[in-house]
């Protein structure tokens, strides 16, 4: 063997390495395929992942959603005005002091605190009786000649002037929000209204709190009611089902169906032979109401109700009986519009007229024989009609009543019966007394609020005590009685509505404080984090949950320690603050994260000063009354912007389009700008031209144009926008070019018929006209949910394709066949805009719908608001807009803008 080989057993170790080793590489790679995943395992593991951070995500908004919820909880708490509703019934048995001259209580025959005045009584409610549709017209400074409204109801002021003995009429002042229902539960009740009534009855609308009706009812009298149903919602199950008539109150174009239908079961059951068979009627006439909702009050059909009352009420009065208390009054008044809801001066102002022939009513002086020209001399409270009715009729005032005896009830015919009339108000005196000190227990009233009024009542007592002894005449000695206990009822009354009307800023501060947390960690959130937010939510939802703990155990001690907030506030609060910090303390902890969340171009600013200013604007009485005006400048300020920005755009095609759009954006917002119907507090720097004039309800003649108009130019107008993007295809030519104009042009004649017989344009059967209305009316929402919404939902794409044969010199586009001969070309017309052009037959389906329900001027309006949604869409794209928020504000400034051009105003009569 030669020197220089190795040794065999060299040899025989390196093969048995070299096999070792590649044993152990096979090894190893066999472990590292069983330790990598399949595709399908990957997939899985980042689908759970991202669910995981999306879920997080999820919880972390809903934290947002329940923030606000909160927010507005606490903010609605303080602003919405409440009262607690006591459970007390007044008791026959039990006056609320003890009754002096030997009346003995108990007697619901004779009378239960006070001897009983009528066995009977017809109370009747002609809704929206105003003060001055009652008495003659006496021309002023402001008004010379008469409206239709005037000089039309004769016989309440005329029984009033000539009977002094029989009848008085008096301006009869509702309390706000003066709404049917709000003021029937005033009127029987005695009590005032608030946003809020917290008690037994709070999640119903029945009457459970004591009234007048369940005192007649307990008192064993027979109950009827005829009109307005509104009055079984509220005491259901209170009226002889034999001889109750209700009739359905919401149809406000009707003004004669539920009027003929009171009147026609009225007068037979004033026929001695029927008298029997009740005690109590109680009639609700709306046609009044319907006429003034329908035409305003200042209108031919207002004059032909007002007549026809007349001649109802002349009927009554002729079969009354000497026992039977007749009893007219409005439930509120109208503004110039015949709307109601509010609290100017002509929603208030109702009127009160009683009536009897037995002689007993009286003045206090001679000066008080003739009726009150205006509402503002010698007004009542609807509240006094309570304890009026209840002490004449001889059942126990409710408990909760706040009102005072009408004066020319008691008085006696010749101002004689003055101590009667100390009787009753210190009556009535002591039942307030007694409501107002369960009312302090219940709500743990301070002393203070109660001392005033107690030292008032206790005056008062000294001077009824002192009669007897007194050196005046006696008719001196109880006037001066009367006014003490009557003055006691009005301080007590103040401090009632003070208490009432009284907000609780404390937690309105609170809620707009979580409010405007929620919204800042929203825009932190959304805009001022630099990394993924689903890598941060983990984290911020870590310390949110221990915040909300930590906080939900300091609410429960302040809630022990603070008696003002029940431990369910403090519970709420203290979880929302908690939760508060702790995203706050997250986010401080990783500042790298931050970017500072104000907008970086003028687009961004405009959106956050158009969307701040409008809420904060909310704080200040003249941005509410001017706020159509307000939003005027916001909306033409844009269009301002946007046709300076459009002069420096570079394609010469987007500079030429934006400066047009631009500037028809503006024009289109100063044309909508014209439709206005004004608030009182705008007066007279405003003129409203939504109706014929500012009296009325019914549009002008000229104004059918209008819908005529939209007929003809609006679907043009569409149309060129489709042409723009080459999008009038398909079943957009079928939509826009006819079913869309052809539901606008029997939108018109609609309105044409309604005015026709607003007008009584024709001599023809009005019911043939309503029929035709109604049919028309269905015709158009067929076309447009039916129709349009078939056509959105299974129509093809507004697109065309066009395919044209090409010769080989052509350039080359979308060939098919042989590329090196002559082949086909494929053009599709509209796919540029081929979900915004199909989109948009939704927009015109509800359009042709709401433009059917416009007066023919708010119709206008959302006809050019149509037109400017699509002039805003032109802008943002020409503008290169379309990721700024600048898009989405506007949009909502426009639907707020016309809002106020469709015939509303942030008022509640208006609304």
């Amino acid at each position: 063997m030669d020197e220089d080989d190795p040794p065999s057993e060299y040899g025989g170790i390196a093969a048995q390495f070299g096999k070792a080793k590649a044993l152990k590489r096979r090894k190893d790679a066999s472990e590292h395929q069983k330790n990598v995943d399949s595709p399908e395992k990957i997939n899985k593991r980042k689908e759970l992942q991202f669910k995981a951070s999306h879920g997080l995500l999820l919880v972390f908004f809903t934290w947002l959603f329940c923030l606000h919820a909160l927010g507005i909880y606490f903010f609605a708490k303080g602003f919405l005005l409440t009262k607690l509703v006591l459970d007390y019934k007044s008791d026959c048995a039990v006056p609320p002091i003890d009754l002096t001259g030997g009346y003995t209580p108990g007697s619901s025959s004779d009378g239960c605190w006070h001897p009983k005045t009528f066995e009977k009584a017809i109370v009747i409610i002609v809704d929206a009786l105003r003060y001055d549709f009652t008495v003659p017209f006496h021309p002023n400074n402001q008004e010379k000649l008469p409206h239709y409204f005037h000089n039309a109801l004769h016989i309440l002021y005329e029984l009033a002037a000539q009977q002094p003995d029989n009848a008085f009429l008096l301006p009869f002042i509702a309390d706000p929000p003066t709404t049917t229902l709000q003021r029937l539960k005033g009127l029987t009740t005695g009590t005032l209204p608030t946003f809020i009534d917290a008690g037994s009855n709070f999640a119903g609308t029945a009457i459970e709190e004591d009234n007048l009706l369940a005192q007649l009812r307990n008192a064993g009298q027979n109950l009827v009611h005829l009109g307005d149903d509104t009055w079984h919602s509220l005491f259901p199950g209170y009226f002889d089902t034999n001889l109750t008539h209700a009739y359905d109150s919401f149809n406000v174009w009707d003004l004669h169906t539920v009027d003929d239908g009171v009147t026609e079961h009225l007068l037979p059951l004033l026929h001695p032979s029927n008298t029997t068979k009740w005690d109590i009627i109680f009639g609700h006439y709306l046609g009044v109401d319907h006429a003034g909702h329908r035409y305003g009050p200042d209108h031919p059909a207002m004059t032909a109700k007002l007549q026809q009352m007349d001649r109802i009420f002349r009927q009554v009065v002729d079969v009354l009986d000497d026992q039977t208390l007749l009893v007219v009054m409005g439930d509120h008044g109208m503004d110039a519009k015949g709307d109601h809801g509010g609290e100017s001066d002509d929603e208030v102002e109702a009127a009160l007229w009683m009536y009897s022939k037995k002689g007993i009513f009286g003045r206090s002086s001679s000066e008080r024989v003739e009726p009150p020209r205006t509402a503002k001399e010698r007004p009542v409270g609807q509240i006094d009609l309570v304890p009026t009715l209840s002490l004449l009729l001889g059942v126990p005032i409710p408990f909760n009543n706040l009102g005072a005896p009408i004066e020319e009830a008691f008085v006696g015919n010749r101002a004689n019966n003055r101590e009667n009339l100390a009787t009753v108000n210190r009556l009535t005196g002591a039942q307030i007394k007694r409501y107002q000190h369960e009312y302090a227990l219940a709500r743990g009233l301070d002393e203070s609020i109660t001392s005033v009024p107690l030292a008032m009542w206790e005056k008062a007592e000294r001077q009824w005590r002192r009669a007897p002894e007194s050196k005046k005449s006696s008719a001196d000695h109880w006037k001066i009685v009367s006014a003490a206990f009557s003055e006691y009822q009005q301080i007590t009354l103040s401090i009632c509505r003070s208490l009432w009307a009284r907000f609780d800023v404390s937690s309105m501060v609170i809620g707009i404080e979580m409010l405007l947390a929620g919204v800042v960690l929203l825009a932190v959130y959304a805009r001022g984090l630099r990394d993924d937010r689903a890598q941060l939510t983990p984290l911020l939802l870590r310390r949110l949950a221990i915040g909300t703990s930590i906080g939900v155990l300091a609410g429960v001690m302040l809630g022990l320690v603070i008696t003002s907030m029940s431990v369910l506030d403090a519970c709420l609060y203290g979880s929302a603050a908690g939760g508060i910090f702790g995203v706050v303390s997250a986010s401080l902890t990783v500042p790298k994260y931050l970017l500072a969340p104000w907008p970086s171009s003028l687009w961004g600013w405009l959106a956050f000063i158009f969307t701040v200013s409008q809420s904060i604007g909310f704080a200040s009485n003249s941005y509410t009354i001017w706020e159509d005006e307000i939003l005027l400048f916001f909306i033409v300020t844009f269009g301002v912007a946007t046709l300076i920005s459009s002069f420096r755009q570079v394609e010469f095609a987007d500079r030429t389009l934006g400066i047009y759009q631009s500037f028809l954006f503006v024009l289109l917002t100063r044309l909508a700008s014209l439709s206005r119907l004004c608030r009182e507090e705008q007066m007279p720097l405003c003129r409203s031209t939504y109706y014929a004039s500012a009296t009325s309800s019914t549009s002008a003649p000229w104004q059918l144009l209008i819908p005529f108009a939209l007929a003809i130019l609006l679907p043009d107008v569409i149309k060129s926008y489709y042409k723009g993007t080459r999008s009038y295809e398909g079943s957009g030519i079928f939509w826009v070019g006819f079913a869309f104009r052809i539901g606008l042009l029997l939108t018109a004649v609609f309105w044409t018929l309604d005015s026709a017989d607003d007008g009584d344009w024709f001599t023809f059967n009005k019911d043939i006209m309503k029929t035709g209305r109604v049919v028309i009316a269905q015709l158009v929402l067929a076309v447009a949910f039916a129709a349009g919404t078939t056509t959105f939902a299974w129509a093809k794409p507004c697109v065309s394709i066009q395919t044209t044969q090409k010769l080989d010199d052509q350039p080359n586009g979308l060939v098919t066949g042989n590329a090196t001969g002559s082949g086909s070309s494929v053009t599709i017309l509209g796919y540029a805009n081929v979900h915004g052009s199909r989109y948009f037959l939704l927009v015109s389906n509800w359009l042709l719908a709401i433009i059917l329900v416009q007066k023919p001027m708010g119709g206008g309006a959302i006809g050019i608001l149509s037109w400017q949604i699509l002039s805003l869409l032109e802008i943002i794209d020409t503008n290169n807009l379309s990721q700024s928020a600048i898009g989405p504000v506007v949009l909502g400034l426009l639907g707020s803008f016309h809002f106020f051009k469709t015939g509303h105003q942030a008022t509640l009569s208006s609304i």
